[in-house]
């Protein structure tokens, strides 16, 4: 079998397994195997900056290259490209086809994900490259003549895909405790990035009342302009519950209490003093405690992943007794993913694309704004080939 080769932004393996430190990407050349059969060859032309690209320049938790058992890889797993050249068993893209990035990498018999394309899969590469494969069941087709941005698709095609399914598992475990009859609007809330904004703005196709927490000032302007109830986190800036700070330091436990006070009342003024309905919690630890007390009876706390912590404990008599579904997803099948794009291209639930886009050479500077918290955008887009 043939080779490719292109130029791609790479990541090389921790030098210490034990002490593993930060890494970069380097530009170089990239080879890898021909196309097969199922496999599709694929020009990257935008790509949006994900949490996962930034875990993996951290190796956290996990330096992804040895945990793949290669020397390097190619990250980033969303985006949008033109196909270039398809196998000969491929039915569903042809040549000069414009799709999105979908990024389940290893999946089971029922088609749900075990592991994440141009992450911890195998074998597998992003579109930190000019040039790239894969499966066909790792792209979807845009829809011909979009209304829409090969930006705005780029930004889509993770995020968008995690919150179509987390929200359509969340809510419908929510109605079968809580028909129409019973609560025909739930509140909704979240914090977290543009996944949580994105399960927010579907959630109000079905009616929710819905409200995101930031302390960004351009996020607050943008929530508030999609007609998402915005809340401030700074007026509960002590929030992040850390157990062994509460239980030893009374300083850091009366800030908390204080912060958690506001919070809760904050959540009783805006819910009709119910609590949340459903709580799209893309956080993690930090916050758990706080929302799993702000939700309401027969509620739901609902994600597909973390940003500031994995391990999370809870009281399970109370959850118990306060019939609280705590749901818990992995991206989509494919047949989620294309709904997912129908229904976009149908109602324009899309993400708003009004930030820089970075250009190929600047990617180690996008990487390293993001890191350091300098990117107020949801959706950090950048650009790989022209379009």
């Amino acid at each position: 079998m043939g080779k490719i080769t292109t130029e791609a932004w790479v990541l090389y393996a921790g030098e210490d397994p034990r002490k593993p430190s930060p890494g970069h990407l380097k530009k170089e050349e990239f080879s890898f195997s021909d196309i097969t059969e199922f496999e599709v060859l694929a020009e990257p032309l935008y790509g949006c900056w994900e949490g996962n690209m930034t875990h993996a320049l951290e190796r956290r938790p996990v330096d992804i290259c040895r945990q793949r058992g290669e020397e390097k890889a190619v990250i980033g797993n969303a985006g949008a490209v033109r196909i270039l050249k398809t196998g000969s068993a491929v039915t569903s893209v042809k040549a000069g086809d414009y799709c999105i990035v979908f990024c389940n990498g290893v999946w089971d018999k029922f088609g749900y994900p075990e592991k994440i394309l141009a992450y911890d899969a195998p074998n597998t590469m992003g579109v930190l490259a000019k040039q790239m494969k894969l499966h066909e069941k790792q792209v979807i087709l845009i829809p011909e003549n979009s209304e829409y941005t090969l930006q705005q698709w780029a930004g889509f095609s993770l995020r968008y895909i995690t919150a179509w399914a987390n929200w359509k598992l969340a809510y419908g475990c929510w109605r079968l405790q809580m028909t129409e009859e019973d609560c025909p609007a739930p509140f909704v809330w979240g914090w977290g990035g543009g996944v949580s904004i994105a399960e927010l703005s579907l959630a109000q196709f079905s009616g929710c009342r819905v409200a995101m927490i930031s302390s960004d000032d351009k996020r607050l302007k943008l929530i508030e302009s999609m007609r998402i109830k915005p809340i401030d986190r700074r007026l509960f800036r002590n929030i992040d519950f850390d157990e062994a700070k509460y239980q030893t330091d009374p300083v850091y436990k009366k800030a908390y209490t204080e912060s958690e006070e506001i919070f809760l009342e904050l959540v009783k003024k805006n819910t009709m003093q119910l609590g949340v309905s459903i709580f799209i919690d893309y956080v993690g630890s930090p916050v758990i405690r706080a929302t799993l007390r702000a939700l309401a009876r027969q509620a739901v706390v609902t994600t597909a992943g973390w940003k500031e912590g994995m391990k999370i404990s809870s009281m399970r008599a109370i959850e118990c007794i306060q019939r609280h579904i705590h749901v818990h997803t992995h991206y989509a099948r494919y047949p989620q993913g294309r709904a997912a794009v129908r229904f976009a291209e149908d109602t324009g639930w899309l993400p708003q694309i009004d930030s820089e886009v970075y250009g190929w050479d600047n990617i180690p500077e996008l990487a390293k704004n993001y890191a350091d918290g300098k990117i107020s955008a949801y959706y950090p887009i950048f650009q790989i080939n022209k379009a």
